[in-house]
């Protein structure tokens, strides 16, 4: 199966190095074009509607995202190419987003090739690019968050995330209509990724504070859903300072 793409960077070199590595270690990607700006990207993106859209996250006179937002009537996957952005980062990884860190390795290149061609041949229906042009918009409270699954894909408000638990390679996401999700993530994934009102209380536990009913001197929080956690005493300090 062939994949349509188009590569969007400001910098000749770097469209060039990519180039050749999707030549030599990806075949299954035919480039219809490139461009090395916000207006020329989009208009390539609506002449070629491409499956996928290799895209630099900082460009001059405007972002990545201000390409999606211009284009966000056609529907195509994204591979974002960004150096090191912790902001950016955090957004990509709650869409689920696609992205590979410069300088480009070409294992994380053909992994990332690899996820797209999969995402395209289940047809999945969900649109990671409208998802994370939404959370751009929204606190971090109110956005979205896109959990790998076994079976595919949830997507959920953060705000309807009580807690999170370790489970071995998985972590058990549970929610404020009592169902729970098993996630192909550790649980550090989501310490990285969340942010308040989200406190690592435990090696084992996150939580979320909006949901703490009382605190025990004993070391235990209990949680809207009665749920007794116990609150380690290395991260004790973090949680009683969001009290203070």
């Amino acid at each position: 199966m062939k994949i349509k793409a188009v590569i969007v960077d400001d910098e000749v070199i770097a469209r060039e190095v990519l180039r050749n590595y999707l030549n030599k270690y990806c075949p299954q990607v035919e480039i219809l074009g490139e461009a090395e700006n916000i207006k020329e990207a989009v208009p390539l993106i609506a002449e070629k509607q491409p499956q996928l859209v290799f895209l630099d996250v900082e460009m001059p006179f405007g972002n990545a995202f201000d390409v999606l937002e211009a284009t966000k009537e056609f529907s195509y996957e994204t591979i974002f190419i960004t150096a090191f952005s912790q902001y950016s980062l955090q957004a990509l990884n709650k869409s689920a987003s696609y992205y590979i860190l410069k300088p480009i390795d070409i294992q994380e290149l053909i992994l990332a090739v690899n996820k797209v061609a999969e995402s395209i041949e289940k047809k999945e229906d969900f649109n990671r690019n409208k998802i994370l042009l939404e959370n751009l918009k929204l606190k971090p409270e109110k956005q979205q968050l896109i959990l790998p699954t076994l079976q595919g894909f949830d997507v959920v408000k953060t705000e309807d995330i009580v807690r999170l638990q370790a489970d071995g390679n998985f972590t058990q996401v549970f929610l404020t209509d009592g169902s729970k999700k098993m996630v192909c993530r550790f649980l550090k994934h989501f310490d990285d990724l969340l942010e308040h009102p989200f406190v690592r209380v435990h090696r084992s536990h996150i939580i979320n504070v909006n949901f703490v009913k009382s605190y025990h001197k004993s070391g235990t929080a209990t949680l809207s859903d009665n749920t007794e956690i116990e609150i380690s005493g290395s991260f004790k300090d973090n949680f009683l300072k969001v009290f203070s």
